[in-house]
């Protein structure tokens, strides 16, 4: 009498683990997708404006919306931290913020909000969809292939477009600037002035010069984007084109700008730097990420994947390393520099003629 042979399927620890890494690539869109979702409903505006953590109910009748709907997507964003349930009474819990939430109210002093709209905006995401077939033919950038401009050509022709990518700029140099200006204050001593190349609407100027208020402050950006920048105390906006020429300060101020280019676009722009400040006491200031530093921070992350998104939507930029700094740095000829790590996924590089 015959049987079949008993069959075993034995599952390695690793081959299980593996399953279970592989959803969170699989649905890996779903967390910032339901954070998306979140601040466009307004849900941490309400919550903050609340005395009180707010039930299901009450926060439904405020959104005038499906209870059903709004209950799971709260519930998913409570199992992600990005809300939590407080005791309401003895029967009832509501909801309130949490630190990460904080960070989603749109008039926040340290809101992010508006960076997470235009960093997964539909025009920013259509990219990353173009950018194995640039790996492969090297040819039309992601960011053209996808929307027949580069992104800065793009943010010119759409206004609408330009706002959110400045309002974005503008919540990741709230948090810079206050980690430059706690983390190495002495950088802005005997400056009388200073121009922010790329300076947007002029958040990061109107910080420093409130900190130092003897700094007066020049902040350089393209025409369309400095036409629709708000005044501020001891902060002149002036449009040109950084490729032409930088106005004359004492010191340069370039954050998040460098990476958005080329070795050589990196080159001329920190040459059109350095003829715009004294040969003797001038300076460029860097404020960008350093990838592959040999001591572990916090932000590690941060710069690698960074790095993937400059791939995917600029004119070939890139996060770079020490060694690749020190390149772009001496070639445009700087004689040295020094660097602080504050607080930040950026660094900060002093530049000297």
């Amino acid at each position: 009498m015959s049987s079949e042979p008993k069959r075993e399927i034995i599952h390695s620890k690793e081959e299980v683990a593996a399953q279970e890494e592989i959803w969170k690539y699989i649905l890996g869109f779903t967390p910032i997708a339901l954070v998306k979702c979140a601040i466009e409903l307004g849900i941490p505006d309400i919550l903050e404006n609340h005395e009180t953590p707010m039930t299901l109910l009450e926060l439904t009748s405020k959104l005038g919306c499906n209870e059903s709907s709004l209950y799971r997507i709260m519930r998913f964003l409570i199992h992600y931290k990005i809300f939590q349930e407080k005791p309401v009474s003895e029967t009832s819990v509501g909801y309130a913020l949490t630190p990460l939430s904080r960070l989603l109210t749109r008039h926040g002093q340290n809101s992010m909000a508006d960076l997470v709209l235009f960093s997964n905006s539909p025009i920013m995401l259509a990219s990353w969809h173009k950018l194995s077939t640039w790996v492969l033919d090297n040819k039309e950038l992601p960011f053209e292939a996808a929307h027949n401009n580069d992104l800065w050509g793009f943010t010119a022709a759409n206004p609408g477009y330009s706002k959110l990518l400045n309002d974005g700029m503008a919540c990741d140099a709230r948090v810079a600037v206050a980690a430059v200006i706690e983390g190495c204050p002495e950088v802005f001593e005997g400056l009388k002035t200073m121009v922010d190349v790329g300076g947007g609407d002029g958040t990061t100027l109107r910080l420093i010069v409130k900190a130092f208020p003897w700094i007066k402050g020049i902040n350089f950006d393209l025409p369309h984007v400095v036409a629709v920048a708000s005044a501020a105390t001891c902060v002149e906006h002036v449009g040109g084109n950084m490729f032409d020429y930088v106005p004359k300060a004492n010191a340069v101020y370039l954050m998040n700008v460098l990476h958005d280019w080329r070795d050589k676009e990196c080159i001329d722009i920190l040459k059109k730097c350095r003829e715009a400040i004294p040969e003797d006491t001038g300076k460029v200031i860097i404020v960008e990420a350093i990838i592959g530093r040999k001591e572990d921070h916090e932000f590690k992350e941060v710069g690698l994947m960074l790095d993937m998104m400059m791939m995917a939507q600029t004119c070939n930029g890139k996060e770079r390393t020490l060694e690749e700094w020190s390149y772009v740095i001496h070639e445009a000829g700087f004689t040295r520099y020094t660097i602080k790590h504050i607080r930040a996924y950026h660094s900060l590089i002093e530049v000297y003629p």
